[in-house]
């Protein structure tokens, strides 16, 4: 634009930087929002309203926050600003996981096993105190650098006294109900850190295992085998040889067809339908099936050969014998039809086993070794070894005997231990449980799952079949840190003491001390008169040393927290966390609040997928590819990681790396930019309220532009009503780029620049980017938290609902219903496909040298429109379609298909507006002319 007349023109001016700095300038900003108590505005504004609560799920306090965590925290932030944006309050409590194993794992290993296991119980829980205090802080400070608002100096603890308490009250309401047991049964049992697991703690990963096949004696002779008595065998298939000095039962499928195999003079009893994979396998070239005194080949049902007997695989020659057993969940793809059973090493084992009477067996001990000793309840001749060592002694022992028939090694899924990454065992300890089933516990959560909302709805079905298949909850564990079991052992009679009133006792204790008072005070001088034993009358209790399930710690928070902080409510409205939770914390807050009050803690469900590298690999220092969300924060900002957060499909797993957020930075920046625009031609000058005009008097053009930015609103809106963040960027972005940014900004900047100060058609456009502009801050506030209150402060008074923070605002209203811009979405939409259709004409035409200069303003579009877009693109009240594509002038004739035609525009080039028009005497076009001449 000539010089001269630079100063006849409005020319964007804002002071809003081009340049975001966003690390140097969010620190300033959050310390602005403490300073100012913004949070706590927040709530204020929506006093009285209904609330809506996402109850926070309690990360464990060890170690820097993580990538996983930055999703977790935005994703809870952006609903939250979402909901206090349509009117309700909502108060964010975040909290911390205090208690359990990782602490107490990192203890250890910082101070060295030898020297931790000599520590008395109440030092290594003062130490474990302290380091969870010192990384809940570190955490925290992470957190809120996010630009997460909440209580961040009001958090919930785990380790809290009333927590501690609160712990027994729902362990006491669960016991009144007959649901919690102590019993003897097989759980997940860590040798490492010497604690029974629960299965939230588990962790699946591929192990090989010796898969052998046996031949165990028999004992007894089934009815039709007589003749074979003495030269009669079972064979068996196992993964765990180890197991066999525990065997006491073989277990078939009770409708099954079994028959003998007459091998080298032997017979050796196996499923019908795997005899030829079988005796394949073996190398039983030569065999043939036994048959009975009548001659006929002798077949049996699983069923009927129960209670047969055979001799102990390892200890038969002391005389001891299993029996035969079946149960439905053995099958017929693998092995022999018949698997060996140690009901102290499987929970299917134990489960089939108790039905049958079978005693439990357990010659293991805490560390995963045999115990010492002679026959069975032993580990026999290998006495002290470790279970996994003792593998190949055992396999090699059968060989010798001429008992093994075969051996092979097979890759498997096998459980892990999630903090030590150890495999398990499943091992028989006494332990406190959880029953599913004796007073409808998993029907009650069924029945109650099915009136939460899941996101996504799919969700539902993974919870609830893990509510359907999982055994009983196993929630007592053989570690220090955490809230210890509340009950008693009487130390005349061997007797477990637990009642009300002692329950009552340890409630009070622990909320006037904490938990720590179980391992220092004397049970007498808080249960007064109920420290008796009710069995033998004695007074010599002592406290049980088990603590509870950490999952049970967290579970209870519904009430610790939800119900005890009266401005919170109960169920809540919401919890989120990662899909895992489905079995870990979403399942014990089921598991506890159905248990305690016959309802689910939560009203909807929302599961994310895990972080992953932009390669779709899990995150290790090892690999080299973590992404560090404190890093990012320092060197790119907080609102590049909630972008992110908001532009990828949370609910399955996603993929980040350096490349990917380069990549949204650059998306950011054109938001920036947008905002910056928009900014140019409003900051200082124009407020919609005193200066914008009514909807229905604006300009063809900005009133179509105003129709769509209403239903883009509305389309937002439906996304974050349903938690699909990536809808509202993509909607959000995709309409800056392709529909403002390339099309209605740029076609209507000549308005703004160049018509008269405050004429009509200048309000008119000044009015709907204003609309623009205010949408886009509201509708981008839960996202980009701090670039929304930095646009704050340069946005005319009426766009920022007579706040100073973004936090504050309220949900953009559209000035269109649907009622009103749905009938000219049609002409939009008509609008866009000639556009398109004269910016392919006009590439044509530049390609081919029909035109030369390179801009459409120099251009004129002969266009064709089907009839349906003439009538609706032409005439009184229609767009004018040069001013939209830019270019000098349209003339749009009627047929039957959509067609351009671009031609060298007519007149010459107008230096004050750079369009192509008839200039006057003074050099001018029309238009600039009459600005020009009233300044």
């Amino acid at each position: 634009m000539a010089n001269r007349y630079k100063d006849t023109t409005n020319l964007p001016r804002t002071k809003f930087p081009m340049r975001a700095n966003l690390a140097a300038n969010e620190p300033k900003r959050l310390a602005q929002w403490e300073e100012n108590h913004v949070y706590e505005q927040m709530l204020a504004k929506n006093e009285g309203h209904e609330r809506f609560v996402l109850h926070d799920g309690p990360p464990y306090a060890n170690g820097p926050i993580h990538l996983g965590h930055a999703q977790n925290k935005i994703s809870k932030d952006i609903i939250n600003r979402y909901w206090s944006m349509r009117g309700f309050q909502t108060p964010y409590v975040p909290g911390w996981d205090c208690h359990g194993q990782p602490i107490e794992h990192k203890v250890e290993e910082d101070l060295g096993t030898e020297r931790f296991n000599q520590l008395p119980t109440v030092k290594i829980r003062e130490i474990c105190n302290r380091v969870a205090v010192e990384q809940v802080d570190t955490q925290r400070s992470g957190f809120k650098r996010l630009g997460v608002l909440g209580e961040w100096d009001n958090p919930y603890l785990t380790y809290t006294h009333d927590y501690d308490a609160t712990d027994i009250e729902i362990f006491k309401a669960i016991f009144d109900r007959g649901a919690i047991y102590r019993g003897r049964k097989p759980v997940h049992w860590c040798s490492h850190c010497h604690t029974a697991l629960s299965e939230a703690e588990i962790e699946y990963a591929d192990e090989v295992s010796p898969a052998i096949f046996v031949r165990f004696e028999m004992a007894t002779v089934p009815e039709g085998l007589e003749a074979f008595k003495g030269r009669l065998w079972v064979d068996i298939w196992t993964t765990t040889p180890w197991t066999l000095p525990a065997d006491d039962a073989v277990i078939l499928h009770p409708e099954a067809d079994y028959v003998a195999v007459v091998v080298d003079g032997r017979a050796e009893i196996m499923a019908e339908a795997l005899v030829e994979t079988c005796c394949a396998k073996f190398g039983y070239e030569r065999y043939e099936l036994a048959r009975d005194a009548s001659g006929a080949i002798w077949r049996t049902s699983g069923a009927e050969l129960a209670h047969n007997r055979y001799r102990q695989p390892i200890f038969g020659d002391a005389g001891e014998t299993g029996e035969f057993i079946y149960a439905d969940y053995v099958t017929l793809d693998d092995g022999t039809g018949i698997v060996h059973s140690a009901p102290g090493h499987g929970v299917d084992d134990y489960i089939a086993g108790m039905r049958f009477d079978i005693p439990v067996i357990m010659p293991v001990d805490d560390d995963g070794r045999f115990y010492r000793g002679e026959g069975i309840g032993t580990g026999g001749p290998w006495g002290g070894m470790e279970v996994s060592e003792a593998n190949p002694e055992i396999i090699e022992w059968l060989r010798e005997r001429g008992t093994l028939i075969l051996y092979e090694d097979i890759t498997h899924s096998y459980p892990h231990c999630w903090r030590c990454k150890n495999p398990v065992i499943f091992r028989a300890t006494n332990q406190w449980f959880v029953s599913m089933d004796r007073t409808g516990l998993r029907r009650q959560a069924l029945e109650a799952l099915a009136h939460v909302d899941f996101y996504p709805a799919h969700a539902i079905k993974r919870i609830g079949s893990m509510v359907e298949q999982r055994p009983d909850w196993c929630i007592s564990r053989q570690r220090n840190w955490g809230v210890p079991i509340p009950a008693y052992t009487c130390q005349d009679c061997g007797g477990t003491v637990m009642s009300d009133e002692t329950l009552d006792k340890v409630i009070e204790l622990f909320r006037q001390k904490g938990s720590d008072a179980w391992f220092t005070d004397d049970p007498a001088s808080y249960l007064g008169d109920a420290c008796v034993c009710p069995s033998c009358g004695s007074h010599n209790l002592k406290a049980n040393g088990d603590i509870l399930d950490v999952w049970w710690d967290s579970g209870v928070s519904h009430t610790a927290v939800c119900r005890h902080r009266d401005y919170l409510k109960f169920p809540a409205d919401m919890y989120l966390e990662g899909s895992d939770q489905h079995r870990g914390w979403f399942m014990s807050a089921l598991m506890t609040s159905v248990g305690a009050y016959g309802v689910a803690p939560y009203r909807s469900v929302v599961s994310q997928g895990f972080t992953l590298d932009g390669k779709g690999r899990k995150m290790s220092k090892s690999l080299g590819n973590v992404i560090d969300p404190n890093e990012v924060c320092a060197e790119r900002g907080a609102d590049i990681l909630r972008l992110w957060v908001a532009s990828v499909d949370t609910s399955t797993d996603v993929p980040c790396d350096e490349d990917i957020l380069a990549h949204v930075g650059d998306a950011y920046r054109k938001i920036r930019n947008t905002f910056r625009f928009l900014l140019g031609e409003l900051e200082g000058e124009f407020d919609l309220a005193t200066d914008g005009l009514p909807a229905g008097e604006l300009e063809p053009l900005d009133r179509l532009a105003v129709a769509r930015m209403s239903q883009v609103h509305d389309e937002v809106s439906r996304a974050y009503e349903g938690y699909r963040f990536n809808v509202v960027y993509r909607t959000l972005y995709d309409y800056i780029i392709t529909e403002l940014s390339n099309d209605y900004l740029n076609a209507t900047k000549d308005r703004a620049y160049c018509e008269g100060k405050g004429s009509t058609a200048r309000r008119s456009v000044q009015t709907a980017w204003s609309y623009i502009l205010k949408m886009l801050v509201h509708d981008f506030q839960p996202i980009l938290a701090y670039t929304c209150d930095e646009v704050m402060a340069y946005l005319p008074r009426s766009l920022r609902d007579g706040q100073t923070h973004a936090a504050l605002l309220d949900w953009f209203e559209a000035p269109l219903a649907p009622e009103g811009y749905e009938p000219l979405l049609a002409t939009y939409r008509a609008l866009g496909e000639a556009r398109s259709a004269f910016t392919k004409a006009y590439d044509a035409a530049l390609a081919n040298g029909v035109v030369t200069e390179k801009t459409t303003q120099a251009t004129h579009a002969e266009l064709t429109l089907p009839h349906g877009a003439f009538a609706l693109l032409t005439g009184g009240g229609a767009p004018d379609l040069a001013e939209a594509f830019v270019c000098s002038d349209v003339c749009a004739h009627e047929g039957d298909e959509l067609a351009c035609e671009v031609l060298p525009a007519e007149g010459d080039k107008c230096p004050r507006c750079w369009n192509w028009r008839k200039l006057g005497a003074d050099g001018l076009c029309a238009r600039c002319h009459d600005v020009v001449e009233s300044l």
